[in-house]
């Protein structure tokens, strides 16, 4: 007999900076990325179906700006809480873990490509031991998916990976991972971020690329106190989110062919 589901928490970030307007937005005349339009249905609306359909969500707390509040909960399905954005990611997922006591799962209003089965998987690590979880998707999977979809990949000593931003974690404690795993991308542009977070011998096992995945993720977690596990999502679609005009296009493409069947169906 298999075991319920357990209950998590869904935390989407959906915030834009302050003082800055995101380019594909303009371009789509909406006031906040969430807000584009995607195959018929705002990008946040996309993800937030994809999180109604996972077993087990029992809170939807969605991190934006306050004047940004209503338009997005007019587009919803399901009923939401809001988390006034922070200035920064850590800070706005801290703010967004306040509170909570069952396992969160973290993720972006733009990860569109998001499924109820990547979500399970993933809170799956949690409920077989680890603090924290970090969805990745290798190379390979990635350009099987579209070859335009991703561009940057972490290469390891086992394979190369791509970031699927999605996170699950097990406990307030657990959020102190959250800005390593989201800020990845930032960390070309800051490598004094990256050798704070992962100490000078870690950084240089891994840019020497003697690190496999699952060794880099143990030496960041052991930082932490935390232990950290990876989840490899056999489809690359979910590393694939929407940045800009080139991905808005991979992303179109996939939920189409995604909705075909449905479409042949009805």
């Amino acid at each position: 007999m298999s075991r319920p589901d357990p209950a998590f928490c869904a935390i989407v970030l959906a915030g834009q900076r302050a003082g800055r307007v995101d380019a594909l937005a303009e371009a789509h005349g909406a006031p906040n990325k969430s807000l584009i339009e995607i195959e018929g249905a705002p990008l946040v609306r996309h993800v937030v179906d994809a999180l109604a359909a996972t077993p087990g969500l029992s809170r939807l707390r969605i991190v934006v700006e306050p004047e940004r509040i209503e338009a997005i909960r007019a587009v919803l399905r399901i009923p939401a809480e809001f988390v006034p954005a922070a200035d920064n990611l850590a800070d706005s997922v801290y703010a967004a873990a306040e509170g909570v006591t069952e396992p969160m799962l973290v993720t972006t209003s733009d990860n569109v490509l998001l499924t109820p089965g990547a979500a399970r998987q993933t809170l799956q690590a949690l409920s077989d031991g680890a603090d924290a979880a970090v969805a990745l998707s290798t190379e390979a999977a990635v350009r099987a998916a579209h070859p335009d979809g991703q561009r940057r990949f972490y290469r390891f000593a086992d394979d190369a990976y791509s970031n699927c931003n999605l996170y699950a974690l097990a406990s307030g404690a657990a959020t102190r991972a959250a800005e390593s795993f989201r800020s990845g991308g930032q960390f070309a542009k800051k490598p004094l971020r990256m050798i704070v977070h992962l100490g000078p011998i870690n950084l240089t096992l891994l840019l020497l690329g003697r690190l496999t995945l699952r060794g880099a993720l143990n030496r960041l977690g052991r930082r932490f106190r935390l232990r950290v596990e990876p989840v490899v999502l056999a489809d690359g679609a979910h590393a694939i989110d929407v940045d800009n005009p080139r991905t808005y296009a991979c992303a179109t493409e996939i939920l189409r062919r995604r909705h075909e069947p449905r479409r042949a169906a009805a």
